[in-house]
C-alpha cells in the first residue's frame, strides 16, 4: 500500500480506539474529519494490547494488530479510508514497557518459562541477581491478595494440564511452568502407572539445560530438546489413557499437598509473592509504580527492531506517516532510540511525550520535531488567567481551608515527591541502592557508608530535582544537564544538612559521568530513569489533588503555583518556536489532561471574578451543610466546588466518579492500596448530593451560567490561537464542540459524530459573503446577522461557535499552507486604547491574521475606541466575511459579529487553493526541528 495523503500536514485528529470504536467505527468518521479540515488522523496505540484494553498503551504483541480493534483485516480497511479520504496518519508508539499480565505476551511468557536462558530473557529490563538472596535468579510476580504460604496453604495456586503441556493458575492468574521442574511431578505419575515412557520423559527433562545457562549452545538445546518433550507427551498422553490418569492424579496431589506445590513453586523462574511485596522487593523495572507493565530494553538493536517492526513497515509502505513517542524518560538513553528510529524512518514526523517544565526545553539533540504540546498548552492557558488576581486567589483559598499559614504549592510538590519515593517506589530505590553500594566499595572514600546511608542519600536527592530527568550519556553529559544536576544536589544538601554532603556530591559526580567503569555510569542510568516516576507521580499523581487554590491551573506539564502568562511571554515563546520548533504538536485536550481544554477555559473566567467566586463558596457551603459529613475535608470540598461548576452540568455519577479518582490521587486520607471506605463514602455521596439537591443546585447553575459565555469566548481564543500558532494543532475527539469533560475516563466519553456532521453540513449550506451592515458587540454569544457566523451562534449551546472556529481556520490553513510551514514566521500585532490588554494577535506568513480575546468577563464587550493594526491589503474574516483594509481597524468592527477572527489575505499574489495546489504531497520530514 503506498498512497501518499494528498496535503502537508497541517492538523492531527485524536481517535482513542478501543473495543467499542474499532478500526471500523474509526473508518466511519474518517470522511467527516476530512471535511472539518484535519489533515492526519491520530490514533491511539493498536497494536495487540491486553484484554479489555480502553487505551492500547499495554501491548502484548509487537507483531500483531489489536484483534479487539478488528484485527489485521480491520486495519487495513482503515488505513484504505484513511488513504480515500486523502488523509494521513499518525500512530501511538509506546518503545518503553509492555504489558505482562497473561499468555498474550509470548515473551514474557517464555521468559517465567526458561529465565535467564530464554531468547527474549534480553528484551526486558529485569535485575536477574537482584533475587541471589533466593539462591537462584527469579522473577518476583507481585500478584497474590496474601502472603504466600497462607496462598499455598489454602490451595488457591493450582496446577494444570493442557495436553502435554502445564500451567499453574492463581485465579485469573495464569503462568507456564519451567520443564525441569516438571520431572519429579512426571517421575512419580510414571511410577505410579509402571510408564517407562513417562520416565524417559521424566529423565530427559531433567537432564535439560539449566535456566542459568545462557551461552548459545545450551540454550538451543534447551528449546529444541524442551518442545520435542512437550510434543512426546501429548502425544503419549493421546495413545495412553492410564499415564493420561496417573498424570492427572498426580496433579491433584501436588495440589491438594502444600508441601509439594511448594517444591513445585520453588523450581520456577519466578516467584508469586503478595502484591504489596512489589513496593520494596520487585526485581524488573516498571512504568510508574504499575506492576504489570515491564519495561523493556529498547538500546538493544534486536529488541528495537522486534518492537518496531510492524510500525516501520506501515511507515515504509506510506500507510503510516507520523509517530507520537510514549514516554521517553522511561528509556535508557532517549537521544539514542530517537537517532535509531530517525535512521529507521528519516521522513517521518515524529513527537516525543516529553513533559517539559515552564523555562525547561527540549533538547536540540533529539532529532525530532518537538513534543506533543503540554507545554504549549500551560503557556496558553496562562494567556487568560489575570496575573493581578493571584492575592485575590490566595486569601479566598487559605480562608476557605481554614490554613494556618500559606500553603506553597512548591513545599507542597516537594513533600508529595519525597511521599512517592518513600512509600509507591521502594523495590526501585532498594535497585539503585546496590548499585550505589557496589560503587563506593571501590571507593576507599566512599567504603565506610552503610546501604541506609546510599538509601537515604539517594532519597533525598531523586526527590529534589525540578524537571523530570537529566540525560547525561557516556559520550558526554550537556551543560544543562550538568546544571540540572548541581541543582539537585544543591537542594538535596539544603533539605537535608543532616545527610554527610559528601554522599550528594558522589552522587552528583556519578551523574555527570565522572568516575570511571561500568557501576557509576550504570548508577547514574537509573537514577535518571527513575526520577521521571518521582516527579509525574509526585505532581500530576498526587500534588495536583491536595492544591486546590485554582485548579484550572493543575495541569500535565504545569506549576500551578504560577498564575498567569503575560502577553509579552506568549509572543516571545510564539516568535522562538516559530524558529526552533515550527513542526511541534500544538495540544489543548489529550487523554491525559486532568480537565479538557474547554473546563479550563470557563474556570479561567473565575481569575476575574474573585469577589463573585468567594461569595458563591460561602453561599454553596451554607446551602450544603445539611448533608456535609464531618469527614469532608475543606480541601477537596474546595476542589468539588471548581469541579462542579466548570464541568457543569454535570450528574451525580460523573463527578462521584471523578472525586473517587481525585481524593485515592491524592493520598491524604485514602488510596488505591490502603481506602478509607468511611471516607471515600462521605466524600463522593457529598459530591453526589451537591449536583443533586435543587438548593445547590441552583446556586451552582447561576455561577456557571454567570460565566457560561466568557468561557465560551475564551475557549473560541484558545482554538484559533493553537489552531494558529507555529506548529501543527492536534484536536482531541469530539473537542470541535464544547467539551466539559473531566479527567480519563471521564474524557473517553463516545463522542456523537453523527451531531457533528449535520452541523458542519448546515455551515457548509448557509455560507454566505460578508455582511452589509456590522452589529454592536455585546460581548455575549448572540446571533445578530443572517450569516453563517449566525447560524453557528444559533447554535451556541451545542457548540456551533467552536465547530465554525474549528473547521474554517483548519480550511484557511488548508488555503494558506506557506503561512504555517516551516518559514510562515510568526509577527505579534499589538492593539492600541483602553482594552489593547485584552486582545492577542498575530501574523502568519504576511498572509493570516489571528485575533483573539482574554479576560472577556472584565472586557465585558465594551471595545471603546480600542484598534488594531492590520498589515497592508485587504482581508476578510473567515468566519463573518466581512472585508477590512489595512491600516487601523477598531476592535467592536473586527469582532462586532463573532467573538474571534480568522483573516485572510484577499490578494492577487496569494490566489484562492486550486486542485493543483491541493494535490501537493507531505514536505519531508528533516532531522532537526530547526528545518523540519
Amino acid at each position: 500500500m503506498s498512497e501518499t495523503f494528498s496535503d502537508p500536514l497541517r492538523a492531527t485528529y485524536r481517535l482513542q480506539l478501543h473495543a467499542e470504536f474499532d478500526f471500523d467505527a474509526a473508518a466511519a468518521v474518517v470522511d467527516y474529519l476530512r471535511d472539518l479540515g484535519v489533515s492526519h488522523v491520530y490514533c491511539s496505540p493498536y497494536l495487540q494490547a491486553a484484554p479489555g484494553s480502553l487505551h492500547g498503551y499495554d501491548v502484548v504483541d509487537h507483531s500483531a494488530v489489536n484483534a479487539e480493534l478488528g484485527g489485521e483485516k480491520g486495519h487495513e480497511w482503515f488505513c484504505r479510508r484513511v488513504a480515500a479520504a486523502g488523509l494521513g496518519q499518525v500512530v501511538d508508539v509506546v518503545p518503553n514497557h509492555m504489558a505482562i499480565s497473561g499468555p498474550e505476551n509470548r515473551w514474557w511468557w517464555d521468559v517465567l518459562e526458561n529465565g535467564p536462558s530464554s531468547r527474549y530473557a534480553t528484551y526486558f529490563d529485569v535485575d536477574w541477581s537482584y533475587s541471589q538472596q533466593d539462591g537462584d535468579n527469579r522473577v518476583l510476580l507481585p500478584v497474590l491478595g496474601d502472603h504466600y504460604g497462607r496462598v499455598v496453604e489454602a490451595g488457591q495456586i493450582r496446577l494444570e494440564r493442557r495436553g502435554g503441556s502445564f500451567v499453574l493458575r492463581y485465579f485469573d492468574h495464569v503462568w507456564p511452568v519451567a520443564p525441569r521442574s516438571l520431572a519429579p511431578v512426571i517421575a512419580r505419575a510414571g511410577e505410579r502407572c509402571d510408564s517407562p515412557d513417562l520416565g524417559f520423559v521424566a529423565s530427559a527433562l531433567d537432564y535439560l539445560p539449566l535456566p542459568t545457562a545462557t551461552d548459545r549452545a545450551s540454550t538451543r538445546r534447551r528449546h529444541r530438546d524442551k518442545e520435542v518433550l512437550r510434543v512426546q507427551l501429548t502425544r503419549l498422553f493421546e495413545e495412553q489413557p492410564a499415564a493420561r490418569r496417573a498424570m492427572d492424579d498426580e496433579i491433584e496431589l501436588v495440589n491438594s499437598n502444600a508441601e509439594r506445590m511448594d517444591e513445585l513453586l520453588s523450581r520456577q523462574n519466578y516467584r508469586p509473592a503478595f502484591w504489596r511485596v512489589a513496593g520494596s522487593d520487585l526485581s524488573y523495572r516498571r512504568f510508574f509504580d504499575i506492576n504489570d507493565l515491564v519495561g523493556m530494553c529498547v538500546e538493544d538493536e534486536e529488541v528495537f527492531l522486534a518492537m518496531h517492526e510492524r510500525i516501520l513497515d506501515w511507515l515504509e509502505r506510506g500507510m503510516v506517516h507520523g509517530l507520537r513517542i510514549d514516554h521517553p524518560d522511561g528509556l535508557r538513553d532517549p537521544e539514542h532510540y530517537f537517532q535509531r528510529l530517525r535512521d529507521a524512518a528519516p521522513q517521518a514526523w515524529i513527537v516525543v511525550e516529553k513533559i517539559l517544565h515552564p523555562g525547561e526545553r527540549l533538547r536540540a539533540t533529539w532529532p525530532v520535531q518537538g513534543t506533543t504540546g503540554y507545554d504549549f498548552l500551560n503557556l496558553l492557558g496562562g494567556v487568560f488567567i489575570d496575573p493581578v488576581r493571584e492575592d485575590d486567589f490566595d486569601g479566598i483559598y487559605h480562608r476557605f481551608i481554614g490554613a494556618d499559614e500559606p500553603v506553597n504549592y512548591h513545599a507542597l510538590l516537594q513533600e508529595k515527591k519525597d511521599q512517592v519515593v518513600s512509600e509507591l517506589l521502594g523495590s526501585d530505590m532498594n535497585r539503585i541502592t546496590a548499585l550505589a553500594m557496589q560503587l563506593f566499595q571501590q571507593h576507599r572514600r566512599l567504603r565506610d557508608f552503610t546501604r541506609d546511608d546510599a538509601w537515604e542519600a539517594l532519597s533525598v536527592l531523586v526527590a529534589s530535582f525540578s524537571v523530570y530527568r537529566s540525560y547525561g550519556r557516556d559520550n558526554g553529559v550537556s551543560k544543562e544537564d550538568v546544571c540540572t544536576i548541581d541543582e539537585a544536589v544543591a537542594c538535596a544538601t539544603g533539605r537535608r544538612p543532616d545527610v554527610d554532603p559528601e554522599l550528594f556530591a558522589v552522587l552528583g559526580s556519578a551523574l555527570k559521568r565522572e568516575f570511571g567503569g561500568t557501576h557509576g555510569a550504570e548508577l547514574a542510568t537509573r537514577i535518571q530513569q527513575l526520577t521521571g516516576p518521582v516527579m509525574a507521580k509526585g505532581a500530576e499523581d498526587t500534588a495536583f489533588y491536595c492544591y486546590a487554590r485554582f485548579v484550572g491551573l493543575n495541569e500535565v506539564g504545569g506549576d500551578p503555583g504560577r498564575f498567569g502568562t503575560s502577553l509579552e511571554e506568549f509572543h516571545r515563546e510564539m516568535s522562538r518556536r516559530a524558529h526552533e520548533e515550527p513542526r511541534a504538536m500544538l495540544a489543548g485536550s489529550t487523554h491525559d489532561t486532568k480537565r479538557s481544554e474547554d473546563v479550563r477555559m470557563r474556570l479561567a473566567v473565575l481569575a476575574e471574578i474573585p469577589d463573585a467566586w468567594e461569595g458563591f463558596c460561602d453561599a454553596l457551603r451554607e446551602a450544603s451543610g445539611g448533608f456535609r459529613a464531618a469527614e469532608v475535608d475543606p480541601e477537596t470540598e474546595y476542589l468539588i466546588y471548581q469541579t462542579a461548576v466548570g464541568a457543569w452540568p454535570i450528574d451525580a455519577d460523573r463527578i462521584g466518579a471523578y472525586i473517587q479518582k481525585a481524593i485515592k490521587e491524592a493520598k491524604r486520607f485514602t488510596t488505591w492500596t490502603r481506602p478509607d471506605e468511611q471516607y471515600e463514602a462521605a466524600v463522593i455521596g457529598f459530591a453526589r448530593r451537591l449536583v443533586e439537591d435543587p438548593a445547590t443546585c441552583t446556586l451552582v447553575d447561576q455561577m456557571a451560567t454567570s460565566i457560561r459565555d466568557a468561557g465560551r469566548i475564551n475557549s473560541l481564543s484558545h482554538t484559533v490561537i493553537r489552531l494558529t500558532a507555529p506548529g501543527v494543532p492536534d484536536l482531541y475527539q469530539g473537542a470541535e464542540l464544547w467539551d466539559l469533560s473531566l479527567v480519563d475516563p471521564d474524557n473517553r466519553r463516545p463522542v456523537d459524530y453523527d451531531q457533528r456532521r449535520r452541523m458542519l453540513a448546515s455551515f457548509d449550506r448557509v455560507e454566505t459573503t460578508a455582511p452589509t451592515t456590522v452589529a454592536a458587540n455585546t460581548g455575549t454569544l448572540a446571533a445578530n446577522t443572517g450569516t453563517l457566523a449566525d447560524e453557528a451562534l444559533k447554535h451556541a449551546d451545542d457548540g456551533g461557535p467552536k465547530l465554525l472556529a474549528v473547521s474554517r481556520t483548519l480550511r484557511a490553513r488548508q488555503e494558506f499552507p506557506a503561512a504555517f510551514g516551516p518559514d510562515g514566521g510568526y509577527e505579534p500585532l499589538f492593539a492600541q486604547g483602553k482594552g489593547a490588554d485584552h486582545v492577542l494577535a498575530f501574523c502568519r506568513g504576511g498572509t493570516v491574521v489571528t485575533v483573539a480575546v482574554r479576560l472577556p468577563h472584565t472586557l465585558a464587550g465594551e471595545w471603546a475606541e480600542t484598534t488594531l493594526r492590520l498589515p497592508d491589503g485587504t482581508w476578510r474574516n473567515r468566519f463573518t466575511g466581512e472585508r477590512y483594509s489595512g491600516g487601523s481597524v477598531a476592535m467592536a468592527q473586527l469582532l462586532g459579529n463573532f467573538p474571534v477572527a480568522i483573516l485572510t489575505a484577499s490578494t492577487t499574489d496569494q490566489p484562492e487553493r486550486t486542485e493543483a495546489s491541493a494535490n501537493t504531497t507531505a514536505r519531508p520530514a528533516k532531522t532537526t526541528r530547526e528545518t523540519s
